[in-house]
């Protein structure tokens, strides 16, 4: 971005700040991703741009969170000390009205993207557009006119093949915003020259996420060591023999989390050293905790739920944490959300948190635990991304990176460029 001459640019900037909302109040309840957009809004301002900014808020897939970004722009005025307008508009005359309107260092922030259809992840996977042919889309030939660059900074909706994400970049000089540049390079980092040893620390019940990157990692040498917990971890004793019950077995099938489980088993025979899995599991007896040594092989004692690991698991994760280079969090160990299962995840983030090594952790469920019992500052990068990360991590190509290195070089001596 620092390498364009902004002022007096009409600039589209598209980041990432999709944030939880409380079901009852509608009122954002973290403000993480509304954080680490400030730095590239501010230098766009700063600089003389006129910023017009599209952004999202929940989908159809999390209906419940679809809202206007009101509150957004409010957010963004007080985190940056300047005003940012909203407009409840996305593309259509009053939007356009407004962003002609801007002056130098002036922003507004356009209607929630997701209320085009063009824009919502069933649109993107029942119609499947190339960027080239979503040039013809509502937003992009409305607002394309308008503007002089686009900047991008929403690592997090990288994965996406949206027209906001993708198609602009066909039309406009496209720059990423320092959101995005640091995404992308301290997950490079983790990915192709990580500090040794190489911890991952992989849980969650989306085990969809671990085990899209485990393969990828451990052939590439990424990781030196997988910690498993979580649901992840389940499956992975099922992997090595242990029978962990009906209970458990019950709560796989009902989630089709069965089918990962040949997969764990190939790669316990090809990197089975590489992996450190619970020694213990905690589950409820009368409405206490209590906890169960898994046996070297056979079955458990008892047919119950695990909903968080064991003490001495979370001992033999923190001695491994205390000694890695580099530390990479996906996925919470347990289910922390209820205080009788939170150890597990508070114990091993407060590891990871006063870890020496390089700390990064990323994901939803993660920065939320996180933010629970840690200070998210005392990690060295906390990623915004979720699915992004995880298919970055995984080494499938990105949408949204695709387009930039596409708009990249095309545009080496655009006349934006100072």
């Amino acid at each position: 971005m620092a390498d364009f001459d902004v002022r007096g640019r009409t600039v589209i900037f598209r980041p990432d700040v999709n944030s939880p909302i409380d079901p009852k109040t509608k009122r954002i309840v973290n403000t993480n991703r509304i954080e680490k957009t400030v730095p590239t809004l501010t230098w766009l301002l700063e600089h003389g741009a006129k910023v017009a900014l599209i952004a999202h808020q929940g989908d159809t897939l999390d209906y419940q969170n679809l809202i206007p970004l009101a509150e957004h722009a409010e957010k963004l005025s007080a985190l940056s000390g300047r005003k940012v307008a909203y407009i409840d508009d996305v593309c259509g005359p009053a939007a356009l009205a407004a962003v002609r309107a801007l002056g130098e260092g002036e922003a507004v922030i356009l209607g929630n993207l997701r209320y085009l259809a063009e824009e919502i992840s069933t649109f993107e996977s029942a119609v499947k557009l190339k960027a080239p042919e979503m040039l013809d889309t509502w937003l992009v030939r409305s607002l394309a006119p308008l503007a002089e660059l686009y900047v991008n900074d929403a690592f997090a909706a990288a994965h996406r093949n949206a027209p906001s994400m993708v198609a602009f970049q066909e039309l406009l000089p496209a720059a990423a915003g320092i959101q995005l540049m640091e995404e992308y390079t301290a997950l490079k980092s983790v990915m192709e020259g990580p500090r040794r040893p190489c911890v991952y620390v992989l849980g969650g019940a989306k085990i969809s996420d671990a085990f899209d990157m485990m393969r990828k990692v451990l052939e590439d040498g990424a990781a030196d060591q997988i910690l498993a917990a979580g649901v992840t971890g389940l499956v992975m004793l099922i992997a090595k023999g242990i029978e962990v019950g009906q209970t458990t077995r019950r709560f796989l099938k009902d989630r089709g989390l069965e089918e990962f489980i040949p997969e764990a088993e190939r790669l316990l025979k090809a990197w089975g050293s590489k992996y450190l899995l619970p020694v213990d599991l905690a589950f409820e007896d009368g409405a206490r905790r209590a906890e169960l040594d898994v046996p070297a092989s056979g079955a458990l004692a008892k047919d119950v739920g695990f909903p968080d690991v064991g003490r001495k698991t979370i001992a033999r994760f923190k001695e491994s944490i205390a000694r890695a280079g580099s530390v990479f969090v996906n996925g919470p160990a347990g289910m922390y959300e209820n205080p009788l299962w939170e150890e597990g995840t508070r114990e091993i983030w407060r590891a990871i948190e006063a870890a020496p090594g390089y700390t990064v952790i990323g994901g939803g469920d993660t920065i939320s635990a996180a933010s629970k019992f840690t200070d998210l500052t005392k990690f060295d990068y906390v990623c915004t991304g979720g699915g992004a990360m995880v298919r970055f991590l995984a080494g499938k190509r990105l949408p949204l990176i695709d387009a930039m290195e596409k708009a990249y070089e095309r545009d080496m001596r655009a006349p934006l460029r100072r």
